[in-house]
């Protein structure tokens, strides 16, 4: 986006993802990203950080089949602050979990030369009640290399994330 006077915008850049639709997620030490929705099913996204048509070429025709729905590229270099929040069903009666694991990940998909690089990873006991999680973390980004959300668990069983919100704000940091 520009301003009126032609310049790239200097201000906080946004991209806002969320997803109420349920993602079944096997148990195991494999994380998974966490996939979002384009278009009119996600939050906001003035700055085309997450589009159907990605930067190197690639369309996504599936967001729930496809992994590549969870990245957010970011718009332009800069301090970027993290924010996600997740929200788990109930562990099951039997063999159910007692760890649920989330973390921030460049590059989850191996897109780019860099090696993916794993930030903010939490490893959380299930609460006596819902199992409803917040975070934030602020990192370096560059439009070159993706971002995304990914989680985990060790039910016995494949447990579902039931509602998940993913979002980027960009500071310039020159």
């Amino acid at each position: 986006m520009t301003g009126t006077s032609g310049s790239a915008a200097r201000g906080v850049q946004v991209c806002s993802l969320k997803v109420d639709v349920p993602q079944l997620i096997p148990p195991g030490t494999t994380y998974r990203v966490v996939r979002f929705p384009f278009g009119a099913g996600e939050s906001t996204d003035p700055f085309e950080m997450h589009q159907m048509v990605q930067p190197d070429g690639y369309v996504v025709t599936d967001y729930a089949t496809d992994d590549r729905s969870g990245l957010i590229w970011p718009s332009r270099a800069g301090w970027g602050h993290l924010y996600a929040m997740i929200q788990w069903e109930a562990a099951s009666s039997t063999g159910g979990y007692t760890e649920l694991r989330d973390q921030y990940v460049r590059d989850p998909l191996g897109l780019t030369p860099n090696p993916a690089d794993t930030t903010a990873t939490e490893h959380r006991p299930p609460t006596p009640g819902g199992q409803y999680f917040c975070k934030s973390h602020g990192i370096f980004v560059d439009p070159g290399t993706p971002l995304a959300l990914r989680v985990t668990h060790n039910d016995a069983n494949p447990r579902r994330v039931t509602l998940a919100e993913f979002k980027l704000a960009i500071h310039p940091a020159d």
